[in-house]
């Protein structure tokens, strides 16, 4: 028994106790200390992991030794991890010894992402184009995006910079790599028509999709994901007017924005409003006819309040604010559908009677428009009872409203409304106990501090829970539109898949809708209120970042800020890299990437299905 014990004494904490001490946050880091010393480089791996995700600088150099593990992986880790906690280290040195390609590559996309940027980071990040290895410049290029990206404002790159993405892009095929040199060049402002005319060619339909982007040149192409930038950039009123008819969803619909943009004849716009066209190329046709001809869509706004779809209804109102029907909206913003009110919202008069939803979306409308308002001091009493109601159901994930209203009512200045927030400076969300204790602190004259200080989060899935979702799929049931099949990544973010599989099992996501489309960049859904503010979850959910990507195809958390999961997903419609390291990643799709093509503004979550493998 005293050898069983000395063994497990040895191998240090397992790897449940790891995940859970990543999950809880809690200052005490002495588990994952313990993991960095386990002889088992599994969990080496994950307690390198924690320390990065974890994101606090002091623990630099407790992760700085395992960047020079024997272990490759191990290494990929620590490096990853070193970037974000967001310290200055020596990558370069790192370069020096490291052998493996594909570690290399995490070193040179690290130093390209580090900050505050690595001196001379830019010069060593062109060497690495030239490495042999074909991941590490895949690396150097991707790290060189990335600084480029993040610095332009202050920083144009050299002129030998740019030739040499010129270079890359030339002598290699493979489309990752050319992405990121065409990325690169296009954030630069570097439109070298040589390129470009190379890249317009290219195989890859991403490639050409950035070709567009950076020369701005109409194109027909046969990929969609073209065509919607070529409609979007380089469309006239004919072309748009012509694009309307494109097969795919999403280039008609910016074909039908396009005609609004451009200011096409009103002529080319009516024709879109008849009934039989489909809901979505009616209700953007309305809101382009606004902007060419307001006094005609007025005349042609009674069908839209009337319908029966809200967001229909949504558009009208959209329309209506474009047009300056006032009497429309009016109606809407008494819409029975939160978010007809919300998109209606013009009043002072409609922002107070708002306060009476539990809408988060309609409410952050509302606190917006009240804002300046002669009206708040009198609606302050009004806003303080809406922020307790909100508190009392005790649903951390309603923070932005209850934010943004707590701001309304320091604004206005009534010291008693103000004093009977006093019981949230104990709330479980120390963000909102935090700004209620410098609220008091202003209005009483007296140093006021919070009660709570750190969120604790819900309990981490247990073991058995977590190994039951090894190998599981979500089999994603579109309504009308056919079904598409997501792999599930536990290994890489094991509290958002455990969370993603218990709700979609209890049926959450039944009936619920992909309320925003972004083509070309991502789809994002299963909200309540069909908004970026109404959640699923009650409480926050944790990041999980990692070395996975934003790859097309991948599925992510949405959040509106570090840690703020709340059941929303979002699916990448082409690769987002500028995501990486800031959204989870935590199932990819696997099958049925056609539909996921298809979904538009509004399409129908008939039902998520689980699959596991055991």
């Amino acid at each position: 028994m005293l050898l069983i014990s000395l063994l497990l004494l040895l191998q240090g904490p397992t790897e449940q106790a790891i995940l859970e001490a990543e999950h809880a946050r809690a200052e005490d880091v002495s588990v994952l200390l313990k993991g960095l010393e386990s002889p088992d480089v599994r969990l080496q791996r994950l307690a390198v992991r924690a320390m990065g995700r974890l994101e606090r600088p002091a623990l630099r150099d407790a992760i700085a030794p395992l960047a020079r593990s024997g272990d490759a992986s191990v290494r990929a880790q620590a490096i990853a991890a070193l970037a974000q906690t967001g310290v200055p280290f020596d990558y370069a040195s790192l370069l020096q010894t490291e052998k493996a390609g594909a570690v290399r590559a995490v070193i040179y996309e690290s130093m390209g992402r580090a900050k505050p940027v690595v001196p001379g980071a830019e010069a060593r990040l062109v060497l690495g184009l030239e490495d042999e290895d074909l991941a590490a410049r895949t690396g150097a290029a991707r790290g060189l995006e990335t600084l480029v990206r993040q610095n332009i404002k202050t920083t144009r790159p050299a002129p030998p910079t740019l030739e040499a993405l010129r270079r890359v892009f030339r002598e290699n095929r493979v489309p990752r790599l050319r992405q990121f040199a065409l990325l690169t060049l296009n954030a630069a402002g570097d439109h070298d028509a040589a390129t470009l005319d190379l890249a317009l060619r290219d195989e890859d339909p991403q490639v050409r999709r950035l070709a567009v982007i950076g020369s701005k040149r109409w194109v027909d192409d046969p990929s969609p994901v073209v065509r919607l930038e070529a409609v979007r950039l380089a469309a006239n009123c004919e072309r748009a007017q012509a694009a309307v008819e494109d097969p795919a969803g999403h280039v008609a619909l910016a074909a039908v924005d396009a005609l609004g943009a451009l200011k096409c004849d009103a002529l080319a716009i009516e024709p879109l409003l008849a009934p039989e066209r489909p809901w979505r190329v009616r209700s953007r046709a309305l809101v382009a006819l606004a902007k060419v001809a307001p006094d005609r869509a007025r005349a042609r706004m009674a069908p839209f309040r009337e319908d029966p779809r809200w967001q229909v209804r949504a558009y009208a109102a959209v329309a209506a604010k474009q047009a300056a029907d006032e009497a429309a909206l009016a109606a809407l913003a008494r819409d029975s559908h939160p978010g007809v009110a919300a998109a209606a919202l013009a009043t002072e008069q409609d922002a107070v009677r708002a306060l009476a939803s539990d809408h988060a979306g309609l409410l952050v409308t509302a606190a917006s428009r009240l804002k300046g308002s002669p009206e708040l001091r009198a609606a302050a009493p009004r806003i303080a009872e809406t922020i307790l109601r909100l508190s009392r159901g005790g649903r951390v994930t309603v923070r932005d409203p209850r934010m943004q209203l707590i701001e309304r009512l320091r604004e206005a200045g009534d010291p008693e409304a103000l004093a009977t927030l006093k019981p949230l400076l104990s709330d479980r969300d120390p963000v909102v106990a935090d700004l209620v204790a410098r609220a008091l602190t202003e209005s009483t004259g007296k140093t006021v501090e919070p009660s709570t200080r750190r969120y604790v989060p819900e309990p981490f899935p247990t073991e058995a829970a977590r190994r039951a979702l090894e190998g599981a799929r979500a089999v994603v049931t579109m309504q009308g539109l056919g079904s598409f099949t997501l792999l599930l990544m536990p290994e890489e973010a094991p509290a958002t898949v455990a969370t993603f599989a218990g709700l979609a099992e209890k049926g959450a996501y039944n009936g619920l809708t992909f309320h925003r489309v972004v083509p070309n960049f991502v789809l994002q859904g299963g909200s309540p209120g069909a908004d970026e503010y109404d959640a699923l979850t009650p409480q926050f959910m944790r990041d999980e970042l990692g070395l996975a990507s934003n790859e097309r195809g991948t599925i992510g958390t949405s959040t509106r800020g570090h840690d703020t999961g709340d059941g929303q997903i979002f699916v990448n419609l082409v690769d987002n890299w500028r995501l990486d390291h800031v959204y989870t990643v935590f199932a990819r799709v696997v099958e049925g990437m056609d539909v996921v093509d298809r979904i538009l503004e509004g399409d129908v979550i008939e039902s998520v299905r689980i699959q596991r493998r055991h």
